[in-house]
């Protein structure tokens, strides 16, 4: 059986090494020996609460009431728990699982398989913790290595993380590093290059550093400042990148705003406006309201709505305009179809119909429909048929020809 050593309350006591327990009433300090000062404890500190450390402590287990600050390093075999009240060390921490009510603060180094704190927990070091699970808010200063990080409130993290699962119920702040998969109820921001595979925000990502991974889900707002490696993005409201943004699907609800080029190899759907300072390529282009490029590709479709406007012009198998929708620059498709009262420019393609009230400049086609009520101001080729409506203006008269203007 262990032996026990009990210290009264309301006193000063300075010890060596217990070969048992150490029991502690309210309000007691406790002072090491040796340089730098320690108390070594065989088996388990139990603490009334409100007790201090004057040294640095080791033990087999910490059990306390309330409070209890350690000015010193604590190292501590198996569990520590606290009841009600904070945990303060000054110094480093190392310990298996950590269970405390209110609040961990740890001035150094803290490294434990579970911690547990039902406030706040705050580490000016690193943090190696296989699990953390914090009800309010969680801040660290140095690296955090963890494979399960849980806040219910807030995140903030100065230095490079290595997490595989992030669980944050409001904003979450890193540096940068890898976190595997992330779900922010509210913000998640990342200071530096990120690496993650699957992110799931309530509210708005921002990527201050260069961002690679798998899928984005994000209700609200996205912005990667330099550049934007992914598979998959859906985004309920803006999305806005710096820098070459690749992957292979984008689904957006407002608008995609990229300052450099935007290549995808599946489909970008977009609900309202697309502006590209560079090159757009993807296998399917669809979007609801306008189009900006420099230049438009896509392997198989391209529909538009509102407007689109390029330099070098569109290219795809099948271009669709909305009706009242207008163009800026050539279209290049095998099918090439104009909405109503929509106005285009030059037009290239093996099938070419125009609704009925569309203007073009040039059509050079195939087979070209040209429904009633539209004008044509430049000139038309085509190589095989030309069927026309009612009252349609002609700035040229149509001419068949072998071969086609490129």
């Amino acid at each position: 059986m262990n032996s026990k050593t009990a210290i009264p309350s309301r006193t000063t006591v300075t010890l060596d090494t217990v070969n048992g327990d150490l029991e502690i009433g309210k309000h007691v300090t406790v002072k090491g020996t040796g340089s730098p000062s320690t108390v070594k404890v065989a088996g388990t500190v139990y603490c009334e609460g409100h007790n201090t450390f004057e040294c640095n402590l080791s033990a087999h287990e910490l059990n306390a009431e309330n409070s209890v600050t350690v000015h010193g390093d604590l190292e501590i075999e198996e569990d520590v728990e606290v009841e009600d009240g904070r945990l303060e060390v000054y110094g480093k921490m190392t310990a298996g699982d950590v269970d405390v009510d209110d609040a961990v603060y740890v001035s150094k180094d803290l490294s434990a398989d579970e911690v547990e704190v039902g406030g706040s927990l705050r580490v000016d070091g690193n943090t190696k913790v296989e699990t953390i699970d914090v009800g309010g808010s969680f801040e660290a200063k140095g690296e955090v290595t963890a494979d399960d990080v849980e806040v219910g409130g807030r995140l903030s993290i100065d230095s490079k993380v290595d997490i595989k699962n992030l669980d944050v119920g409001g904003t979450a702040t890193v540096a940068g590093g890898s976190i595997r998969d992330i779900d922010v109820g509210g913000t998640f921001e990342s200071e530096g290059p990120l690496e993650f595979e699957e992110v799931d925000v309530g509210g708005t990502v921002e990527l201050a550093g260069k961002g690679k991974g798998g899928e984005i889900e994000v209700g609200g707002f996205l912005r990667a400042d330099d550049g934007l490696e992914f598979e998959k993005i859906e985004a309920g409201g803006k999305v806005e990148i710096r820098g070459l943004a690749q992957g292979e699907d984008m689904e957006v609800g407002g608008t995609v705003d990229v300052d450099g080029s935007l290549k995808l190899t599946g489909t970008i759907e977009v609900g309202g406006r697309v502006d590209v300072s560079g090159e757009i390529t993807a296998r399917n282009i669809e979007i609801g309201g306008a189009l900006r490029a420099r230049k438009a590709t896509a392997e198989e479709r391209v529909e538009v709505g509102g407007s689109i406007n390029t330099g070098e012009g569109v290219t795809a198998r099948f271009v669709e305009i909305g009706n009242r929708g207008q163009v800026q620059g050539p279209i290049r498709a095998d099918e090439i179809v104009v909405g109503r009262n929509a106005e285009v420019e030059n037009l290239y393609g093996k099938s070419i119909v125009l609704r009925s009230g569309a203007t073009a400049n040039n059509i050079y086609g195939g087979s070209v429909v040209i429904e009633s009520h539209c004008r044509i101001d430049g000139e038309v080729q085509y190589t095989n048929e030309l069927r026309q409506g009612d009252q349609v203006s002609f700035a040229q008269t149509p001419k068949r020809v072998d071969t086609l203007p490129v």
